[in-house]
């Protein structure tokens, strides 16, 4: 059965990049991103994964741990990694997990037949401190992630774990948010002293919390 938001974000052990790791322990108490790569060697994976690499402070950061996975074998993986510090003039500083098995790629329903029997589509979760699945972005093999996005949604989402607002269409870190249904307006005065602006009854902003 495949995960869904809010599902427990399965726990696994695995061989990496950088040595043996327990998917649980690695997250500690932070926030996780897990992503998928149809194979070593091929030009996307190699732009997503040196994009990766070059955001590592940024996703730090927002104490975001990254962890890629790909159904080729650890050797591949080290060979792979010096290729991409050299095109994309980055250092991967994160594990890449060998699944040669697939036991990740199961675990995650990353392997979706009817695009490949072989190979992982490209999956992407954000798992919470909570350790339960906050995002999922799945893109086919062809087109790359853009990984600015996945910092916004990471800011959103961390937004909405410590104050209670939700960010609206095309929402960049730094611009109003909406206070969430849950909350009345007259709470919400009190709750958010930079002012709240109500333009229906439901609809309601109120500058970023945390700047």
């Amino acid at each position: 059965m495949s995960l869904r938001l809010g599902d427990i974000a399965p726990n696994f052990q695995a061989k990496t990049t950088a040595g043996d790791i327990d998917f649980y322990e690695y997250l500690g108490n932070g926030w996780g991103i897990l992503f998928s790569h149809p194979a070593d060697y091929t030009p996307v994976c190699t732009t997503e994964l040196g994009k990766t690499a070059l955001l590592q402070e940024e996703f730090a950061k927002r104490n975001v741990k990254v962890l890629a996975v790909s159904v080729d074998p650890l050797d591949k993986h080290l060979g792979w990694i010096n290729d991409i510090n050299e095109t994309q003039n980055c250092t991967v500083g994160f594990p890449i997990i060998a699944d040669e098995n697939k036991n990740v790629a199961t675990l995650y329903d990353m392997i979706h037949p009817n695009a490949s029997e072989t190979f992982t589509v490209r999956s992407l979760f954000v798992i919470g401190p909570d350790k339960k699945v906050k995002l999922m972005i799945t893109y086919p093999a062809s087109t790359g992630r853009n990984f600015y996005e996945v910092l916004r949604v990471v800011d959103s989402l961390q937004l909405t774990a410590n104050y209670s607002v939700a960010t609206p269409a095309d929402w960049k870190h730094g611009e109003d948010v909406i206070v969430v249904p849950a909350v009345s307006t007259e709470d919400a005065i009190k709750k958010f002293p930079k002012g709240v602006k109500v333009v229906k009854p439901y609809l309601r902003y109120t500058p970023q919390p945390n700047q």
